[in-house]
C-alpha cells in the first residue's frame, strides 16, 4: 500500500496497538512481555512489564488498561523475522490483567473460568455497558493442542463467562457499530465468524453445527490474527502469510485486501483526525506502521479516557 510510514522499529513482536489522543502508540512487545509507548517522533519508553506474553489490550471505564495475557510463546529466529510458535518454556498461564498507568500498579483478573484455566488470553474489546469481550486462543504443547474459546468478563473481577465454546482458535475479537454483534476471527481456518448479542455477554444459540454466523474466508492461504471494525462496519482482520489488512463487509459479500510487507501482519487500530489513520503492527520484523485509510475507524468504548 502506498503512503505506508514506518514510524518505530526494532520491536520484539509487537501487537494490540492502541492510538493515543497526543498522536502515541502504545502496543505490547509481546516477546519481551512488556507494553511500550511509542511517541509521534519514534521514541520509546516501558511502562509495565508483566511478563508472559501481553496480547491484546484496551482501556475500561476506569481508564486503566485491560490485558489478555497469553502467558508466552517460544519464539524462533529465521533471516531476521521473529516467529512464534508453542508454548513456552517458562509458560506462566494464561490471564487478564489490570494496570493503573497512572501508579504502575499490576493486578490479575482472571485467571480461570469455572474452574477451567485461561490458555492464552489473546485479544479484547469493551462494550458500552463496560464488560468486555475476550479470546483465548488456546496453547498448544506438541502434539495436544487446546480449543479457543469467546468469554466475558467485569472489569471489577466479580464475574467472567464462558460465551461461546469451541472455536478452533479465536484471535481477534470487535463489536458492530450498534453493538448487537461480536465478530471472531478464527486463525488456523482463516474464518470470520459473527455471534447475535441478546444481552451483555450472551449470544444466540447456534441452532446448527457451525458455532456462529459464518461471515467469510478469502481464498487462498490466511492466518487469521487480530481485527478492528471501521465506522462503516467493516471487519479489518490481519492476515498472516498473506500479509496484510482483509476487510470484510458486515455480510461477507466484500472481501478486499490490503497488503502490508510482512507476512505476519497481526492488528491494526484507528487514530489520528477523524479517526482516519491506521496503525498497524508489523510483528515478524518488528515494526509499527501508520497509512492513511480510506473508511474512518470506529470509536471505542473508553478510549477517550
Amino acid at each position: 500500500m502506498s503512503g505506508v510510514e514506518i514510524i518505530a522499529e526494532g520491536l520484539a513482536f509487537p501487537e494490540g496497538p492502541i492510538a493515543m489522543p497526543d498522536g502515541s502508540v502504545l502496543v505490547v512487545e509481546i516477546a519481551a512481555g512488556q507494553i511500550t509507548k511509542i511517541r509521534p517522533d519514534g521514541s520509546k519508553e516501558v511502562l509495565a512489564k508483566p511478563g508472559g506474553g501481553p496480547n491484546g489490550m484496551a482501556f475500561g471505564p476506569d481508564g486503566a488498561l485491560y490485558i489478555c495475557n497469553n502467558g508466552g510463546f517460544e519464539y524462533h529466529y529465521r533471516d531476521g523475522l521473529c516467529i512464534p510458535g508453542g508454548i513456552a518454556k517458562d509458560y506462566s498461564g494464561g490471564r487478564i490483567e489490570r494496570l493503573d498507568l497512572e501508579t504502575g500498579k499490576l493486578d490479575v483478573l482472571y485467571t480461570e473460568c469455572d474452574g477451567n484455566p485461561l490458555n492464552g488470553p489473546n485479544d479484547i474489546v469493551f462494550d458500552k455497558h463496560g464488560g468486555f469481550w475476550f479470546t483465548d486462543l488456546g496453547k498448544t504443547r506438541g502434539r495436544i493442542k487446546d480449543v479457543g474459546a469467546l468469554f466475558y468478563a467485569k472489569p471489577d473481577g466479580s464475574m467472567i463467562r464462558e460465551a461461546v465454546f469451541p472455536i478452533e482458535s479465536p484471535n481477534g475479537v470487535g463489536l458492530s457499530p450498534d453493538e448487537n454483534i461480536v465478530y471472531v476471527a478464527d486463525t488456523v481456518p482463516g474464518r470470520l465468524w459473527a455471534f447475535d448479542i441478546v444481552s451483555p455477554g450472551v449470544v444466540a444459540k447456534s441452532d446448527g453445527p457451525l458455532p456462529g454466523t459464518f461471515v467469510g474466508a478469502p481464498q487462498g492461504l490466511n492466518f487469521f490474527d487480530s481485527l478492528a471494525v471501521d465506522s462503516e462496519g467493516n471487519v479489518c482482520v490481519a492476515t498472516i502469510f498473506n500479509g496484510g489488512i482483509t476487510s470484510f463487509s458486515p455480510d461477507g459479500s466484500k472481501i478486499t485486501h490490503t497488503a502490508f510487507d510482512d507476512f505476519i501482519t497481526t492488528n491494526i487500530c484507528f487514530g489520528g483526525e477523524g479517526l482516519k489513520t491506521a496503525y498497524v503492527t508489523l510483528s515478524s520484523t518488528g515494526r509499527l506502521a501508520k497509512v492513511q485509510w480510506p473508511v474512518a475507524g470506529l470509536p471505542l468504548n473508553f478510549h477517550d479516557k
